[in-house]
Parts: structure tokens; C-alpha cells; sequence
């Protein structure tokens, strides 16, 4: 039976990812800090036989006995209100942590999957994103905890894969929504999901028309997998293509959740990227990976798991690192 170590495996990928692995048939290795996880999102693993988890912080050195076929690093905070609140944090995970995991996966001659992001790519100057754009990114913006992070995480990534010959693969994420996510946590999906079952209007900072490109979990899940399997060692988007904008995104929610909310409008954050859209034509062409969900019938999935919360967990989400 294979192993595979999964770090962040309390988180909203994460968690999806452990489902994944164990579906398929692999022993899996949780390892989570908790600081933005719950291990709510893994506890109906805990019975089973293949399935162990570790309370451990990954920004440590990281012993993980017996064999690993692979790893998947996908410890970090990932919203904005993550980042902005536990920046140090945020540095180190995607310093120190990946530094660590690949040095376990060299002693373990496992193969290291790493997530990055769709924010390498900053406020893009090129639209829709392909992998062989650069980026425009403000490495001393309040965002550059989480940007430069995950730049510095592919850098070290690759000199591992070049100068010590470990099998790596380097996911970008692009948005990405589905049951677990937190509500409230900056990011635009759970906040509006969140403000509308709270009888709250719905909060749109800027003018509305920066665009958003929202990928079901179970899609991205897919890809991850299919990427993981593969033979290819450069960045990959991993992302839906459909776009839309924050201020018609707003009002798909309303109409979902039935509610009669207003939009209120707010200051832009710095920083905040004008277009995210993914060109996936290489995940394509490699992976034969494209989404299947559509954002109408993932959405109803996703409101219908946060309409299930209690009261206790939809406000308490509100005001986690207040």
C-alpha cells in the first residue's frame, strides 16, 4: 500500500485531499497545526485503519517514520484575513515548512507535490494568466506575506528537482470553493455566503468589477491527482476559466440564497488583484484536465453544506481572529 503525507490535512484542500487519497486505496498521513485547520474536516477519518494524524507544526523539522511514496505540502494560511493576522506564520510555512518537506522527500525518495497559487501572478498585467507569466507582484505589499511565500516555496521547489533530482510537481490555484471552507475568512465566496444566511448585507470592496474565476473542490481535487501522477515538474494552473465579476458574483448569491440583501461597497485593499481568469490550456494538453462542475450547481452544493452549520459555528466564524 502506498503512503502519503498530507500537510495541512485539517484544512479546506487539504481534508478534500485526504478523501481522495484514501478512496484510491493509500495509507494517509495527516499533519496539520491548527492554526487556520479544524479537525472537524478529518474526523470521520479517525476510525479508520489507514488513515493517522499528527498535530505538528511542518515550519520544524519533520520525521515521519517509515516508507512515503509522497507528499503534498499544502500547509499554510490561504485567506486574506489568515495572512494579514499571522504573517510571520504565513513566511514561515512556505519557507522553513517546504525547505523541511523537501528535504524529507529526498531522504524518503518520495515525490513532493507543492500548492502555490494564483497569486504569484500579483495584479496581472496579462489576462487570462498562462504559467509563463511572470507576475507583477509588491513583494512589501500587505499581500506579499502570502505572494512571496509561495514564490519563494516554487524557487526552493525547483533547485530541489535540479540539484538534488527529487520528483516534484508544482500546482497553482487558482480560486477555488466548496463544503468546509470557513465562513468569513476573507475570502469573497464564504464572506457573501456567510453575510447573506447572517442577515447581513453584502459587503463589495472597490467598484465591483474586478473578476474572480471560482473552481469547484472536487475538480481541483482532480487535477491535483492527475498532476501528482504525472511526468511534468513545471508550474500548472489548475483553475476554472469561467470569470465573472465580484458586483454580478454578488448578485448570483442573493438570488441563491433567496435573501433580500443590499450590496454595500467598500475601499479596495491594497493591492488586491483586478483579474484572475487561469489559461488551463497546459493542464489541458498534459493532464487532460478541465472542469466539470458548474459554478450554479457547485454553489448550491456549497450553500446547502453552510446552511447546515449551527449558530454557534456561522457567527463564531465571524470574529475567529478578532
Amino acid at each position: 500500500m502506498k503512503r502519503v503525507l498530507v500537510t495541512g490535512a485539517a484544512g479546506f484542500l487539504g481534508s478534500h485531499l485526504c478523501d481522495r487519497f484514501i478512496k484510491e486505496g493509500y495509507h494517509v498521513i495527516g499533519m496539520d497545526n491548527l492554526i487556520t485547520g479544524n479537525l472537524k474536516n478529518i474526523e470521520h477519518l479517525f476510525k479508520l485503519e489507514h488513515f493517522e494524524f499528527y498535530h505538528y507544526d511542518v515550519s520544524k523539522f519533520v520525521h515521519v517514520p517509515g516508507k512515503l511514496d509522497y507528499i503534498l505540502h499544502f500547509a499554510s494560511p490561504a485567506s486574506p484575513i489568515d495572512y494579514l493576522k499571522i504573517p510571520i506564520q504565513t513566511l514561515k510555512v512556505g519557507s522553513l515548512g517546504t525547505h523541511n518537506l523537501l528535504g524529507l522527500a529526498k531522504a524518503k525518495g518520495a515525490c513532493m507535490l507543492i500548492a502555490s497559487t494564483s497569486e504569484v501572478y500579483g495584479d496581472p498585467q496579462v489576462h487570462p494568466q498562462p504559467e509563463d507569466y511572470w507576475g507583477n507582484v509588491n513583494p512589501v505589499g500587505p499581500r506579499g506575506v502570502y505572494d512571496e511565500a509561495k514564490r519563494f516555496q516554487e524557487a526552493m521547489t525547483m533547485a530541489y528537482h535540479t540539484y538534488h533530482g527529487v520528483d516534484t510537481k508544482i500546482v497553482r490555484i487558482f480560486n477555488t470553493y466548496g463544503p468546509r471552507m470557513r465562513l468569513n475568512d476573507g475570502r469573497v465566496l464564504p464572506a457573501f455566503i456567510g453575510q447573506a444566511l447572517r442577515g447581513e448585507d453584502l459587503t463589495v470592496f472597490g467598484d465591483g468589477s474586478q473578476t474572480r474565476s471560482f473552481c469547484y473542490v472536487d475538480d481541483l481535487v482532480e487535477g491535483i491527482y492527475r498532476l501528482l501522477l504525472s511526468d511534468y515538474h513545471l508550474p500548472v494552473n489548475i483553475g476554472n476559466p469561467s470569470e465573472i465579476t465580484i458586483a454580478q458574483f454578488a448578485e448570483e448569491i442573493i438570488k441563491l440564497t433567496g435573501t433580500n440583501q443590499k450590496v454595500t461597497y467598500k475601499p479596495l485593499p491594497a493591492d488586491d488583484p483586478k483579474q484572475r481568469q487561469p489559461d488551463i490550456t497546459l493542464a489541458k494538453r498534459i493532464l487532460g484536465w478541465e472542469p466539470k462542475v458548474n459554478r450554479s450547481e457547485g454553489l448550491k452544493i456549497t450553500y446547502d453544506y453552510f446552511k447546515g452549520l449551527s449558530k454557534e459555528e456561522l457567527y463564531q466564524s465571524k470574529h475567529r481572529f478578532e
